[in-house]
């Protein structure tokens, strides 16, 4: 059957389509509007399939705050392409997750495809933005992170391909500083990527594995045995003001650590606020 300019027309304002996809499913669909909506769907999911195997390295990061400071929810949300990622169907669907995170708070991303909000399902909109778009998206993680007592402060880096949380706790009075504080902090693990907040988190594996390897080397440069202890001892301090948060030289004042700062907050306003974890989500992060 022939198949109008109009109704063409119609199925791309709704499903958002291009024209000859449109076409084409509403002729395969004998010109049933519905059914070329499924048709159209088909596509989408054939498409994802199509591009399971394909990599999605690009995307965005988004953050939400709640009015009191005391929860914040981070998503990602990955494609293919920076072309991609800075489109508007994109970022449509990279916001409508992170809505349906912080209205329905899921506890993984299973149970957060299979749920539905303003008559949208995860999954079916999934779908059809690939089919739409034509490369793989996917949802790769989302955090909902809570204050007991305290606060959780947000920093999306320029471009959001950057987002880190971070939780302090144990805040009784000077929320305000402290959270601007605070958002120097989640500056800090943004730029230094520190992979601990405090060296008693550092398992004995790492410790024992990182003592082993400065041994080794110290060996190797003729170093007497009876010093490589206390060599590795001294690299250890290193690896510690490295990777740990608290001992990290200030990116905003380089002269006192990170610790160092928390305490003179908590002197300046008699307070004991103590940074209890912190999340850094980064699109080429490998370890998701």
């Amino acid at each position: 059957m022939a198949i109008s300019a109009q109704l063409v027309k119609q199925l791309r304002d709704k499903t958002g389509a291009g024209m000859m996809d449109c076409k084409k499913a509403l002729t395969e669909a004998n010109g049933d509007f519905e059914k070329a909506i499924e048709v159209l769907r088909k596509k989408g999911a054939s498409v994802a399939a199509k591009r399971a195997e394909r990599t999605a390295s690009e995307g965005i990061v988004l953050t939400n705050l709640s009015s009191d400071g005391s929860k914040a929810i981070m998503v990602e949300v990955n494609c293919e392409t920076d072309f991609v990622a800075k489109s508007d169907d994109f970022i449509n669907f990279a916001n409508f997750v992170l809505d349906v995170v912080v209205k329905n708070e899921p506890k993984d991303i299973e149970k957060l495809l299979t749920l539905t909000q303003d008559g949208k399902n995860v999954q079916d909109e999934l779908t059809t933005i690939i089919g739409k778009i034509g490369e793989k998206i996917e949802i790769s993680r989302f955090i909902i992170e809570q204050a007991e007592n305290g606060i959780v402060v947000d920093y999306i880096h320029h471009g959001s391909k950057l987002g880190v949380l971070v939780r302090v706790d144990n805040v009784t009075n000077a929320k305000d500083d402290l959270s601007s504080f605070a958002r120097d902090m989640a500056m800090q693990v943004a730029a230094m990527k520190p992979s601990y907040v405090k060296r008693d988190e550092v398992s004995e594996d790492v410790l024992n594995k990182e003592k082993e390897i400065y041994k080794e080397v110290a060996r190797k440069e003729g170093k007497p045995e009876q010093i490589l202890d206390k060599i590795a001892d001294g690299k250890l301090n290193k690896f510690f003001q490295e990777n740990c948060l608290l001992e990290q030289a200030s990116i905003k004042d380089n002269s006192k650590s990170v610790g160092e700062l928390l305490k003179e907050f908590n002197k300046n306003n008699s307070s004991e606020a103590t940074v209890k974890l912190f999340h850094r989500f980064h699109l080429s992060d490998e370890n998701k």
